[in-house]
């Protein structure tokens, strides 16, 4: 299964170890937050739409830094932009534990989100670019895979640091535990270099002519607009399960700290799977049907999880489906999206589309604690809005082609 990473030139491995990390540090910074919901409830007084607020607002920031470092890095290079976005979300993560008021974390998680959404659009790009067409799905899946990594290492470290130190600190330590992956920038500095397509291609628009908003021009507005939905559908489900399930665990299961991160910790390892596997089938059964696949897969196992009336050991066993397909939605969106813009706008058009998304995505958040304020359970608003994100998904997959095997042009 993972032959092709063998086959992989110094170059491309190199670029891959970036981009991994760079993804797992991304996920790190944004879960740390999640853990924390129900801890800053608590200490004050939030209610739960203002906890949703706060994500929405690092989310919404997010799509707005990676449009912004996609049209940059079109211009500037992409490991010049990344570098710049992860000492950015690293910087406003280490900040948010000196803040003592929703509205100041409000202010500084937003901040985040600028560098949180520049990252992924950078380098999925880079590494998308790098890497030869019959490995990219395969390649730029398992660089998604990463999300996991950093996810869980949350997962543990919360486990960890709220078990030595006091609850009043704890929150803070973890914010404070987020400069960490700055150090990353001296990795990058010292291997990785922009593809030799953006340089051609930046050669090419020089004398041609290009601009980033010609994602908007009639021959590539289908697919900007298509590709936008689908990463909606797929963010505002994914938001809906990972912002509120550490809250539903703990206030509706009534599970101790330690019991909540043993059961997030099994969507995570899900997760993680799930990610390589759909990174895998990617490259044999094709983009479009792995996609259908675990959208399907992934309102099954919510309705599942979320509307039975199962045991608690029951959803212990059901967090790895969880996990599997709802996260292996994501494992060949950047390979996807890479191939489906040209070379001379592929990091605003990938910026964008994949961004659109998250801020879109964003609602579903405050949409899940509106719903459960009254109207319906926790649980059956985590699954209402899960469901109805990945129909759209479906919807919008049967209009979009088919990309697995592409060559990428220098000027196209």
């Amino acid at each position: 299964m993972f032959d092709w990473y063998r086959d992989l030139t110094k170059p491309e491995r190199k670029t891959f170890i970036a981009a991994f990390a760079g993804w797992s540090v991304d996920a790190f910074d944004f879960t740390v937050y999640t853990f924390l919901i129900p801890t800053l409830i608590a200490a004050w007084g939030m209610t739960k739409g203002e906890a949703g607020l706060i994500a929405t607002a690092s989310l919404i920031l997010s799509a707005v830094g990676g449009w912004l470092a996609g049209i940059l890095a079109d211009r500037y290079g992409r490991v010049r932009v990344l570098q710049i976005t992860v000492v950015w979300f690293s910087l406003f993560t280490f900040l948010s534990g000196f803040t003592n008021s929703f509205e100041q974390l409000l202010v500084t998680r937003a901040l985040q989100g600028l560098g949180f959404g520049g990252e992924w659009a950078v380098g999925s790009v880079l590494i998308g670019e790098m890497i030869r067409a019959q490995h990219r799905g395969k390649a730029v899946g398992t660089v998604q895979s990463g999300w996991a990594v950093g996810w869980g290492l949350a997962a543990i470290t919360f486990a960890v640091v709220f078990s030595v130190l006091p609850e009043q600190i704890a929150w803070r330590a973890m914010f404070w535990l987020g400069l960490l992956p700055a150090l990353l920038v001296f990795y990058i500095r010292r291997n990785v270099k922009d593809p030799e397509v953006f340089h051609a291609t930046r050669a090419k628009v020089r004398e041609s002519g290009g601009h980033f908003l010609d994602i908007f021009r009639p021959d590539l507005l289908r697919v900007t607009v298509l590709g936008s939905l689908m990463t909606t559908g797929m963010m505002s489900g994914y938001y809906a399960v990972t912002i509120w399930m550490p809250t539903y665990l703990k206030t509706v299961r009534n599970l101790s700290v330690l019991n909540t991160g043993g059961y997030t910790f099994m969507i995570i390892v899900g997760s993680f799977v799930g990610y390589l596997v759909a990174a895998y089938l990617s490259d044999h059964l094709g983009r479009r049907n792995t996609f259908f696949l675990f959208a399907i897969g992934t309102c099954v196992v919510v309705v599942l999880y979320t509307l039975l009336p199962i045991s608690n050991e029951a959803m212990l066993f059901l967090g790895f489906p969880l996990g599997f397909f709802l996260s292996g939605n994501f494992s060949g969106v950047g390979a996807f999206l890479t191939e489906l813009f040209p070379s001379r706008v592929r990091g605003s058009g990938q910026g964008f589309v994949y961004n659109v998304g998250r801020g879109l995505g964003a609602f579903s958040p405050p949409l899940v604690g509106w719903l459960s304020g009254g109207l319906m359970s926790l649980a059956t608003a985590i699954g209402v809005v899960t469901g109805t994100a990945f129909a759209v998904v479906v919807v919008a997959l049967f209009f979009l082609p088919e990309t697995r095997g592409k060559e990428l042009a220098v000027y196209d």
